[in-house]
């Protein structure tokens, strides 16, 4: 009884093209929001950290492509997997700069502190190794 219900819904649920389209909206679109917060708000804080780790602070011009260009390279299929890599590697940069911390702490409500910044990190990784799936603006299989 069990395989016969688990088999009718395998059938009813395997989209992975969708599954993938969705993944790339929703890191896609998460990471894009904190981008055009950046446009709207500037960079300076993120250029003060990095003078506080002794780095040059035109690397947080990087901010821009790695949580504007790359998401929508992601939302559209444009090199999904390099535009995965590099969400990815953002979050990382991020985490590293700002919630290095934070690795044993929970919020008042119990989550993890960093559980966002894992969550978009992994689904960098994931877009990065699955690829965009047939659900893309760009028809070229080349350019996912």
């Amino acid at each position: 009884m069990f395989s016969a219900i688990n088999g009718v819904f395998s059938r009813l649920a395997d989209h992975p093209d969708l599954a993938k389209l969705i993944l790339r909206l929703s890191v896609g679109i998460l990471l894009l929001l904190h981008g055009l917060h950046k446009i709207q708000h500037g960079i300076g804080w993120i250029e003060h950290l990095l003078r506080a780790h002794g780095l040059p602070s035109f690397i947080a011009y990087g901010v821009y492509f790695g949580e504007v260009v790359a998401p929508i390279m992601a939302i559209i299929g444009f090199l999904t997997r390099p535009a995965g890599f590099i969400i990815a590697l953002n979050l990382t940069i991020a985490v590293l700069l700002v919630g290095n911390g934070h690795w044993t702490h929970r919020t008042a409500t119990g989550a993890w502190a960093l559980e966002s910044e894992m969550f978009i990190f992994t689904g960098g990784l994931l877009i990065m190794l699955l690829g965009a799936g047939k659900y893309t603006f760009i028809r070229d299989s080349r350019l996912q």
